[in-house]
């Protein structure tokens, strides 16, 4: 059995205004979290970023068509996504990856906001 379909977005935050990262930490937070928690085919969805130079969206799905179909989506509407819109300029890199195996560890994958939110303990 397959491991998953990967395909990883990366925008540049080299240009970017110095507020960038909190803008995507607020909007990945209040918004795009629960989108991706309800898209069919979807296995599991991290945002990275190292700020001042570069946040990415990494998406695994179930299906070669599903993470296909949801590429073309994305393709067709990069202009106006939220993460070019908040951070000014177009993607640099969108590519499709193998995701050859997934290891889950004792502390188990979590949920929700990373060190970088004040939503965090």
């Amino acid at each position: 059995m397959d491991a998953g379909y990967g395909l990883a977005v990366r925008w540049s935050l080299a240009q970017a205004p110095s507020t960038v990262g909190q803008q995507l930490r607020d909007y990945v937070i209040g918004t795009s979290l629960a989108r991706f928690m309800f898209l069919d085919g979807l296995a599991f969805k991290t945002w990275r970023m190292r700020e001042g130079e570069w946040f990415e969206g990494t998406y695994v799905f179930d299906t070669a068509r599903d993470r296909d179909e949801f590429r073309e989506e994305f393709v067709a509407g990069v202009a106006t996504a939220p993460g070019s819109k908040i951070i000014g300029s177009l993607p640099i890199a969108i590519e499709d990856f193998e995701v050859v195996a997934i290891a889950e560890g004792p502390a188990k994958f979590r949920r929700g906001a990373g060190p970088g939110s004040c939503a965090t303990s």
